[in-house]
């Protein structure tokens, strides 16, 4: 199981930040995860054909109904949720060594405009990293934005030759 929280301190000599908590999002928290991503959606590509009053309802029942598959840390600053990740998990087919195997996709990692550029989005991914290694999950994958490359390269992620993509779907939804 996860750490209940990690408190950021010292992000850089000269700034710190002990008032920022990274930790699983709780119940109460899933409306303002939701406006992130629809305010992520909208920075990215423009406003949204759902509304923001649209979105968040049945963003929160999609997460509570997907919370054994995707899980969602966030980070807190003064009971205000400025960043989040998600970490979907999959079950792999069985090997002989190892009947229960795991895996997982980061999605979804956000920080707020104002808090960019700190280090945080690489905090968020070392608590997510985290997560995965105390679930036990044997790899994490990451379909990341050209700006975030060096982020996640940062932390530990690496290109891989033999990790292959084919676009299948209608349309991008980013």
């Amino acid at each position: 199981m996860v750490k209940a929280a990690v408190v950021l301190m010292n992000l850089r000599q000269d700034e710190t930040v002990d008032d920022i908590v990274c930790r699983p999002a709780q119940a109460r928290e899933l409306a303002a995860v939701a406006e992130l991503r629809w305010r992520w959606v909208q920075e990215l590509y423009g406003t949204p054909d759902a509304t923001l009053n649209e979105f968040v309802p049945r963003f929160v029942t999609w997460a509570r109904e997907t919370e054994s598959s995707h899980r969602c840390m966030v980070m807190v600053r003064d009971e205000v949720v400025i960043g989040m990740t998600w970490l979907a998990i999959t079950q792999r087919v069985p090997h002989p060594r190892a009947f229960e195997r795991l895996s997982g996709d980061v999605q979804c990692t956000y920080v707020v405009p104002d808090e960019r550029d700190r280090g945080l989005g690489g905090e968020l991914i070392e608590a997510v990293l985290a997560w995965a290694r105390d679930l036990g999950l044997e790899r994490v994958t990451v379909h990341s934005s050209d700006r975030a490359v060096s982020a996640y390269s940062r932390h530990r992620s690496e290109i891989s030759p033999r990790l292959l993509q084919a676009e299948v779907g209608q349309g991008r939804a980013g």
